[in-house]
């Protein structure tokens, strides 16, 4: 179910994702409305669905996280099967903190975070590669981010 948005539901939602913790009061400032009407348009987005969760976005370096890395697996078999089984597992690794569906030379695109070098190392040879559908994995570390932006553009 697609929700129709105006213009007043885009700039809530667009400074929902820049502020999670903006007050109602704030917020119905922001755009003009009053605080009843505002909490009421927020509540409509949450209850459709359009707004999932609210988070805090974490410091990696203060939490001690210091490597990123995509890692692009390719699966023994393109079916069913394989695919459930890979994701079932993929799921119970908390680490890997992004699974991607992708076309091309591989099967999903992986978003890993680990503590340094050495585990990500064993992360990879003791829960990755042992996943008994994984063919083959193709690692490019991440050295420097430029943009991480989770904000997504509203479409009129």
């Amino acid at each position: 179910m697609s929700l129709k948005l105006d213009k007043i539901d885009r700039k809530i939602l667009e400074i929902l994702q820049s502020d999670g913790r903006i007050t109602n009061a704030q917020l119905s400032k922001e755009i003009g409305l009053s605080p009843a009407p505002t909490l009421e348009r927020v509540k409509k987005l949450e209850q459709s669905g359009i707004i999932k969760s609210y988070h805090a976005k974490l410091d990696t370096a203060k939490i001690n996280l210091g490597v990123s890395t995509f890692v692009q697996v390719t699966l023994r078999g393109h079916n069913k099967e394989n695919i459930e089984e890979f994701l079932k597992e993929i799921n119970t690794i908390e680490e890997v903190i992004e699974c991607h569906h992708i076309t091309g030379s591989g099967d999903f695109i992986l978003k890993i975070m680990a503590k340094d070098i050495a585990s990500y190392q064993k992360l990879m040879l003791e829960k990755v590669s042992d996943i008994k559908v994984v063919d083959s994995l193709q690692s490019l570390v991440i050295l420097s981010t430029f943009k991480d932006s989770k904000v997504l553009p509203i479409p009129n």
